[in-house]
């Protein structure tokens, strides 16, 4: 087995359908040994964004150490989505699961399908939020601003304390 340096990735969870503590719970249960995770933030509920019509969201961020390349982790979080119970749904609709890779490393890419850092990061307080509790001084690539400069920029109202998740659960 080829041994690649690890990277490290930053990956935004929401759910809004279904026991959404449970779905959140099961993406790091589910991410070794390809990615070991080491930081999970509290848990915010927010309101819903973009189609307004659907219940509350459950939103944490978790980092992790990974050897995969960015678009094979792609493949296996989006295979993960669904083995947890995503179904097709349409864009900012409910969802039992979604799972955003934020960061990896410091990498900028911009391809068909995928775009690091996240191209709508610094305009989510539901993501900002979160990851200010794990990762207040890392510096977004491309905008040069903390993760805590770009929340103070950002509107936080429909981003409320819901739960720490305790790491013994992991």
């Amino acid at each position: 087995m080829s041994h690649h340096p690890t990277a490290t990735v930053i990956l935004a969870l929401g759910s809004n359908l279904g026991d959404r503590m449970a779905n959140l719970r099961a993406v790091p249960a589910a991410l070794p040994p390809y990615t070991c995770v080491f930081a999970c933030s509290p848990i915010y509920e927010t309101e819903p964004w973009g189609y307004t019509d659907q219940p509350a969201f459950l939103n944490q961020v978790i980092a992790g150490k990974t050897r995969l390349q960015p678009l094979t982790l792609l493949r296996r979080l989006k295979k993960l989505e669904v083995q947890i119970g995503r179904t097709p749904t349409f864009r900012n609709g409910p969802r039992l699961i979604d799972i955003d890779m934020l960061f990896y490393n410091d990498l900028i890419l911009e391809s068909p399908r995928l775009t690091l850092p996240h191209p709508r990061l610094h305009e989510r307080a539901f993501v900002l939020t979160p990851l200010a509790d794990i990762a207040p001084e890392l510096r977004h690539p491309v905008l040069h601003k903390t993760v805590r400069e770009l929340l103070a920029a950002t509107d936080r109202a429909g981003v409320k304390f819901y739960s720490y998740l305790n790491r013994s659960n992991l």
